[in-house]
């Protein structure tokens, strides 16, 4: 019998195996990662990141278009627009040549990314802000009291309800930290309510959200920075929170309080519509995604796009929804190279910021700061 060794391989098979590359596209990067025997420089280890491949490609691929919202924030206002409409903007700030859009969910402000969030409000890198009535709520909260790590599996929901202690992922937060939230709250709602009746404010969650920056006075707040440097933040639903609970008691105690949301959707709109060129960065999903695309759907779509979540599009949710889906409807610009990447913000939005808006920041001392009395307390008086 002939020895195995000297058959050839089936036709079949050597065609299917050793099938002819064709060239690659010109332009082809070369996959490759960080080299450790060079020693550790972090910059360097996530500059790498963009040839890695999988979601580190995507990183790079945001790296690279956050700093193109940079360059283009950078660049002056064409001299015929200022000629033809000044140097203030409709909302009477400066006009800038991108305005960017920072949305993001509560529970980045409840985890240790909000500190993340106050130094590009700090710095004034964004230009507009959205989130969740949780994403408001909770800076101010953090200012009268602490939140806790705890654990995702340790504490029984049960237990933790007895304790009088909620969680929030692996995060806990004592419910006397929302008593002491309402003890601060409601003599501003007060005196808001008598402003609206004799001054004939038109107050808005945006005027109120402004209002709360001003009197926490404490610059761990995204929001007295939003307030110190007029960034206006936007919360469409401002009532679905704590602060929906605060609004819901006062209305009992002291009735008559309103908030107009069609005035804010109306500047939220102008934001985008008169806006030189204008970028998005989201974390999460759900309604404050959308009322940052939808903005940007009135100037037929953004130039800029960074979105980064853990969803999926499968289910057709909107907080899924790819940049691709968004072209569709007009709110990203058929021009534009959207980023999505898929991952979990704590980890990745903290090293995005530092290797973007970090190596652009001024510096600035906010050490004597004569408007804090107390710089590092952890509870308002």
């Amino acid at each position: 019998m002939e020895s195995a060794k000297n058959e050839c391989p089936p036709n079949l098979a050597t065609e299917a195996v050793m099938v002819q590359s064709e060239q690659m596209p010109e332009g082809s990067e070369t996959v490759y990662g960080y080299d450790f025997n060079k020693g550790l420089d972090y910059h360097k280890l996530l500059q790498t990141y963009k040839y890695s491949g999988f979601q580190a490609t995507n990183f790079g691929l945001a790296v690279d278009e956050i700093n193109k919202m940079i360059e283009c924030k950078k660049k002056p206002v064409p001299a015929e627009v200022i000629a033809e409409h000044g140097k203030i903007a409709h909302d009477g700030r400066e006009k800038t040549n991108c305005t960017i859009f920072l949305g993001f969910t509560s529970n980045m402000i409840s985890s240790g990314v909000r500190e993340t969030i106050r130094f590009l409000v700090q710095h004034k890198m964004v230009d507009v802000v959205v989130t969740t009535a949780g994403g408001v709520e909770e800076d101010f909260i953090k200012c009268l009291a602490p939140t806790y790590i705890g654990d995702f599996n340790k504490y029984p929901g049960a237990e933790l309800r007895k304790k009088g202690i909620n969680r929030i992922g692996n995060l806990l937060v004592p419910n006397d930290n929302y008593c002491k939230f309402e003890d601060w709250l409601m003599p501003i709602l007060n005196q808001v309510l008598k402003e609206q009746n004799e001054q004939n404010i038109n107050w808005t969650p945006s005027k109120l959200i402004h209002r709360l920056g001003k009197e926490i006075n404490h610059p761990d707040s995204v929001y007295y920075w939003a307030y110190k440097n007029n960034i206006p933040v936007f919360s469409p639903a401002l009532t679905d929170g704590s602060l929906g609970d605060m609004l819901y008691f006062h209305s009992y105690r002291n009735p008559g309080l309103r908030l107009d949301i069609v005035e804010d959707i109306r500047l939220l709109n102008s934001q985008a519509v008169y806006a030189q060129n204008t970028g998005m960065i989201i974390i999460g999903g759900g309604l404050m995604k959308h009322h940052i695309c939808n903005a940007n759907l009135m100037r037929n779509g953004a130039d800029f796009s960074i979105f980064m979540n853990t969803s999926t599009e499968y289910d057709g949710s909107d907080s899924g929804a790819r940049p691709d889906e968004a072209i569709s409807w007009g709110k990203i610009r058929l021009s534009a190279t959207p980023v999505k990447i898929y991952g979990e913000a704590s980890l990745l939005f903290p090293l995005l910021v530092a290797e973007t808006f970090v190596l652009n920041a001024p510096r600035i001392d906010t050490s004597c700061d004569k408007d804090i009395e107390k710089k590092n307390s952890s509870v308002i008086q």
